[in-house]
């Protein structure tokens, strides 16, 4: 999300970032800039307008004149400005009422509302510790009650069963009545999708919301349909008195518009995000870090809390002990971080979350993804435990067995081994007094530009 935007924006404000002096003019060249920028990330007109004027009026005053380093404070500025606009700070669920609080999800069909409502239900009973209950009030399409059965036996929460032949009305007051009754701390209601806006559906769901009086009322949108997404969301909201917003398949909109747009359209908060069809690749939004993001400073916060519940940590004690021990670090343990990296993601995932790494090149970015993961893990599960443990021995008759077992390539085999000798060789660094010092100095000349002070831009 926001690669165009980032790429936009890091060129221009590097620019300036250096400048010893700011004068009115090259504040104007670098906002035209960044004008431009906005308007190509299909962030709605009215929201560009209100950000230039902010920052103009913030860059061309006291706050930078007196500065001794003008060009950083510029960059400070555009940073809370980008925060403001969508949000300032995260806006957690408001559940705190007589269980079950109840949370209905609303919008137009396509956005991915039922993926939702268990992404949202998973999230809720791990990190929330909260009892589930989901409810589907979509009597418009059997396969819709169907998938939300499906999702909620793979996220492991209570589904309430209902039928097309029902009314919304009495399938949700239903499934109330049932999580009162089994002490469930929340019930969520999908509800039905149209292709857009109409009457008639916004009656039903009027009529749904007066029933059920939920405490939270989310509008599931796009993220790819830009600022239509905020436009459409105005459109309920009219209707509907919202209280906050998901914004899905953010990892397929590389442009931004509708993060930007929607709070100032609507005044309602994003309130997460989808990262990715599986069914923990949900995020709060934290306006602050997405910031920091859009202009190529990471979000290293959200990467510690990621690996704080994704990482086996016990898994993880282990290769730690057997580097420090100087046991050595096998492909079995190349294997096992394999693993650990796919279920935070992937590398993309974790790499968009550091600082710089806007600056990757293309090449780069694309020996990174899912594909060379699985490419990976297919030719270590095609070793014998022996290669696995000793890879020095797979010569010729071996790397070609191996390449057939995986469907790979013998270049691809000799390139794996070729990386996890660097890798071993890093380990044995971290062995001994300072050796994670060490480590990051051989590690260093390794990154790209930007990271670990290699040079890139630094804001």
């Amino acid at each position: 999300m926001f690669e165009n935007l980032q790429e936009r924006l890091g060129k221009t404000l590097k620019n300036i970032s250096g400048r010893g002096r700011l004068t009115e003019d090259n504040i104007k060249d670098t906002l035209r800039e960044v004008r431009m920028a906005f308007l190509e990330a299909d962030v709605a007109l009215p929201v560009v307008r209100e950000f230039v004027k902010q920052v103009k009026e913030r860059a061309v005053g006291v706050e930078v004149t007196k500065s001794l380093s003008p060009g950083q404070v510029f960059i400070k500025i555009v940073r809370e400005e980008l925060e403001k606009a969508m949000g300032e700070a995260n806006e957690e669920l408001s559940l705190n009422a007589q269980p079950p609080a109840v949370v209905m999800m609303a919008g137009l069909q396509g956005a991915g509302k039922t993926t939702s409502v268990a992404k949202l239900a998973k999230f809720l009973k791990e990190r929330k510790k909260k009892s589930v209950l989901v409810v589907s009030a979509d009597v418009y399409r059997p396969a819709a009650i169907k998938q939300l059965e499906t999702l909620a036996t793979e996220v492991d929460v209570d589904f309430f069963p209902s039928d097309i032949s029902q009314k919304p009305v009495e399938i949700a007051t239903a499934a109330i009545s049932h999580a009162k009754k089994k002490f469930i701390d929340v019930v969520l209601v999908d509800t039905a999708g149209r292709l857009h806006v109409d009457n008639d559906m916004m009656d039903e769901i009027k009529d749904l919301h007066k029933a059920i009086n939920p405490i939270e009322t989310l509008f599931v949108v796009d993220a790819m349909t830009g600022q239509d997404a905020a436009n459409t969301a105005k459109a309920f909201d009219e209707a509907l008195p919202l209280t906050g917003v998901i914004l899905t398949k953010t990892d397929g909109d590389a442009r931004g518009g509708a993060a930007l747009s929607i709070r100032h359209i609507t005044g309602k908060p994003i309130k997460f995000m989808g990262v990715g069809e599986r069914t923990d690749a949900l995020e709060p939004f934290h306006p602050d870090r997405i910031a920091s993001r859009i202009l190529g400073m990471g979000d290293v916060l959200s990467l510690i809390e990621e690996v704080e519940m994704k990482v086996d940590k016990e898994q993880a004690a282990k290769v730690a002990e057997k580097v420090f021990k100087g046991t050595g670090f096998t492909l079995d343990d190349f294997a096992d971080q394999l693993k650990q990296m796919k279920n935070m993601g992937g590398m993309m995932s974790m790499l968009d979350k550091l600082p710089g790494m806007s600056n990757l090149p293309d090449a780069v970015k694309g020996q990174m993804g899912d594909k060379t993961f699985i490419q990976m893990e297919a030719i270590i599960s095609s070793m014998t435990k022996k290669e696995r443990a000793r890879p020095e021995i797979i010569k010729g008759s071996r790397k070609k067995r191996i390449a057939a077992g995986s469907g790979t390539q013998v270049q691809e085999i000799n390139k794996l081994l070729k990386q996890f000798t660097q890798m071993q060789k890093m380990m044995k660094k971290m062995k001994g007094k300072g050796g994670m010092q060490k480590m990051m100095r051989g590690m260093k000349g390794m990154l790209p530009p930007g990271m670990m002070g290699g040079g890139g831009p630094k804001f």
